[in-house]
C-alpha cells in the first residue's frame, strides 16, 4: 500500500489527511487504481513497454533475502558518497533541471542533493525510510514503498518533468519494470537521471552488480533503459579517480603522499541519462 506523507516543512491541513482525502497538490498526479492496470484511463502509448528482459532470475538475487523494509527500518542519517560525488552531482543537476521542474526523487532520503539556490515547482520523494524522508528540506511530499516488492507507482502518467535515483539503482531486483514505470511518469521530453559510484550495501546489492565491475555496471544501467521502448540513447557521464589522478600527478610529491594514504581516493561519479520519447532543446 502506497503511504502519501506530506514533509513537515511544507504543512498543509491536516484534515486532509484524517479523512484520507489527497491534498489538491497531489490529486492532480495521483490515481487511487492501480497506473498499469490495462482498465486504467491511461492511454497505452504513455506506458512504458518492456522490450526484453536485462536479468536472469539469478541475476536478481541478493545474499540478504529478507525484506528490504526490515533493513532499511531504522534511519541512516549520513551520505554514502563522498563530496567530490555530490559536488558533481549537484552540479549536473544544475545542468539538466530547470526551476520551472516537477521532480519525483526516486529511493531518496534525508537529502536530494539538488542545488541549494534553485526553488523547483514541486518535489516528491519515494523511499523506504519515512523518518529519513520526513528530514529531507527539499521534499514537498513523500511515499514509501518497496519497488522490489511492488513496481507500480500510483502515480498519473506525464507528470513529471524528471526523476532521479541516486546510488540506489544496485538495489532494484526488477528493473525493467522500475525504468517502465518511471518512462510512464514521465512527460513527453522528461529525463532520467541515475547516479551511482563502486559504494554499495553488498549483502542488499544484486548479484549482476555484485559480480560485476564499474564499466560492466554501467553497461548494466544503460541495458535498463535500452528494455524500454521510447527512451532515448543513454549519456553516460563519469568522473574517476583515475581522472583527478592525472591531475595530481603534476603536484610535488604526489606519488609518495599517494603511496602513504595521505591523499585518499575519491569517490568514482557515474551516471547515465535518458529522457522520454526525445531530449529537449531549451533556449
Amino acid at each position: 500500500m502506497l503511504n502519501i506523507r506530506p514533509n513537515p516543512k511544507f504543512p498543509i491541513s491536516t484534515n486532509l489527511f484524517k479523512t484520507k482525502t489527497l491534498p489538491s497538490k497531489l490529486k492532480s498526479t495521483l490515481s487511487e487504481d492501480s497506473p498499469t492496470d490495462q482498465s486504467s484511463s491511461s492511454s497505452s502509448s504513455s506506458s512504458g513497454k518492456i522490450k526484453r528482459l536485462v536479468l536472469s532470475q539469478e541475476e536478481r538475487t541478493k545474499l540478504n533475502p529478507y525484506s528490504d523494509r526490515d533493513f532499511y527500518a531504522y534511519p541512516r542519517f549520513v551520505t554514502h558518497v563522498d563530496d567530490g560525488f555530490i559536488s558533481t552531482l549537484t552540479d549536473l543537476y544544475r545542468e539538466r533541471l530547470r526551476p520551472e521542474f516537477e521532480i519525483l526523487d526516486l529511493m531518496s532520503s534525508w537529502v536530494s542533493h539538488l542545488p541549494q539556490e534553485v526553488q523547483y515547482k514541486r518535489v516528491v520523494g519515494h523511499g523506504l525510510n519515512a523518518e529519513e524522508l520526513s528530514k529531507n528540506p527539499r521534499l514537498d511530499y513523500f511515499f514509501v514503498k518497496d519497488l522490489n516488492e511492488d513496481q507500480k507507482f500510483e502515480l498519473e502518467s506525464c507528470s513529471f518533468d524528471a526523476v532521479l535515483c541516486t546510488v540506489s539503482v544496485q538495489y532494484l531486483q526488477q528493473p525493467e519494470k522500475v525504468f517502465a514505470e518511471v518512462f510512464r511518469v514521465l512527460k513527453p521530453g522528461g529525463v532520467f537521471v541515475v547516479s551511482f559510484s563502486n559504494r554499495m550495501f553488498y549483502e542488499k546489492a544484486i548479484s549482476a552488480w555484485r559480480d560485476g565491475i564499474e564499466y560492466s555496471r554501467v553497461q548494466l544501467v544503460k541495458q535498463y533503459f535500452q528494455s524500454v521502448e521510447g527512451f532515448t540513447q543513454p549519456e553516460v557521464i563519469k568522473k574517476t579517480p583515475a581522472a583527478d589522478a592525472a591531475q595530481g600527478d603534476k603536484l610535488p610529491f604526489s606519488w609518495s603522499m599517494g603511496l602513504l594514504g595521505l591523499i585518499p581516493a575519491s569517490d568514482p561519479f557515474y551516471a547515465v541519462i535518458a529522457y522520454r520519447n526525445f531530449k529537449p532543446i531549451y533556449e
